[in-house]
């Protein structure tokens, strides 16, 4: 029997491996010496460092949900271009890395023959950001990946062409729970529910744990109730947000309601702190309806929102920055958006958003 000191020390909790392991030879050596990046053309970007070496970044598309066959086809890519070297961005395009400058042209050439198109970089559109949709999610109020084909159908130009003010970074959440970048974006497409749950008061004793299907309400509008002498809950409509934690938990509380379920459209969020500080995407379209499977009104409204900022913004100036620039009201003018009573906001703390000076602005048209 081994003795304790003949025992190899044995790690159990490891978690995952450390970044460094994966980096290119080029990004460790140069690991914080980097001067500037360029962008020679849509979907290359180049950065140098302090040494003058040079990293060749060559970004491409993908449907973000991927087969087995994608993914080998990169990984053989990259064996051949890249040595091996890529990653994928927050917004799912795929990036080979390179440090030979000659490879970047037959590798863009062997991207655009397999069907994955160059681009997304600088004042451009980039890949969509999404969540997943009918696809996987339980609580969704419309489709992610149906929706993102059909507004990248009509964006597309813009991903290989860097031809906006500056760039636009568009996101697709599937209920408000938004486990993608919504609150953050350019433009962002929010599915809604717009009903509360719909209780099976037979299933919910037999499925549900009545104190768990309380406390996952954010807002209190779930009770314990008694229904025909049965545990059951109740929920009370006016302190509903619609967000379907119920639902995770109590799947006799459904949310899914195809009459009512629908898009929203919000604008001006931002993460980057260039010439401002980041800023909150606000509301611009309440609602819009669901219908799939090429969600005309949900295409149109975003296309709008890009044509009319590529028109009137400045170079470089995010969406959020020019909307503060021009001010809401001739936002809603220039995009034909019809300013409500959703507009407004009624949270408690709400008037630190308004305009409560006694200055007033007026626009050129009065």
């Amino acid at each position: 029997m081994a003795t304790p000191a003949q025992v190899a020390k044995r790690r159990t909790d490891i978690g995952p491996p450390h970044y460094e392991k994966f980096l290119p030879p080029v990004i460790r050596e140069n690991y914080g010496k980097w001067k500037y990046h360029e962008t020679p053309s849509p979907g290359v970007l180049v950065h140098v460092s302090e040494s003058g070496a040079r990293l060749f970044s060559v970004r491409a598309a993908t449907p973000r949900l991927m087969s087995i066959e994608t993914l080998r086809l990169f990984a053989s890519l990259a064996d051949e271009f890249s040595g091996g070297y890529l990653r994928f961005t927050s917004r799912n395009n795929v990036e080979f890395l390179l440090s030979d400058g000659d490879k970047v042209e037959g590798l863009v050439a062997r991207l655009r023959q397999e069907g994955y198109p160059v681009g997304g970089t600088g004042p451009g559109i980039t890949n969509i950001v999404h969540t997943q949709g009918w696809v996987h999610c339980h609580s969704a109020a419309s489709d992610a990946s149906g929706v993102v084909k059909s507004l990248m159908d009509a964006l597309f130009p813009h991903f290989e062409r860097m031809d906006l003010p500056a760039k636009v970074r568009v996101a697709f959440a599937c209920c408000l729970n938004m486990c993608g970048a919504v609150h953050c974006s350019d433009i962002a497409v929010l599915a809604v529910h717009r009903k509360p749950p719909k209780i099976d008061h037979g299933r919910v004793p037999k499925t549900c744990e009545i104190p768990s299907t309380v406390a996952a309400c954010p807002t209190g509008a779930v009770r314990p109730a008694m229904v025909e002498g049965k545990q059951s809950v109740s929920v009370i409509e006016d302190q509903c947000m619609f967000c379907g934690n119920c639902f995770t938990v109590c799947p006799s509380m459904t949310m899914a309601d195809p009459e009512n379920d629908g898009i929203s459209i919000w604008v001006g969020g931002k993460v980057s702190n260039a010439r401002h500080e980041p800023m909150f995407s606000k509301l611009a379209i309440p609602y819009l309806p669901n219908n799939p499977p090429r969600w005309p009104e949900v295409v149109g409204a975003v296309g709008n929102l890009v044509d009319v900022y590529a028109r009137n913004a400045r170079p470089f100036e995010r969406m959020g920055e020019w909307i503060e620039r021009i001010g809401w009201s001739r936002f809603f003018k220039l995009t034909g958006i019809e300013f409500t009573k959703y507009h407004i906001d009624d949270f408690r703390h709400a008037g630190e958003s308004f305009r409560r000076s006694t200055h007033i602005r007026q626009s050129p048209e009065g």
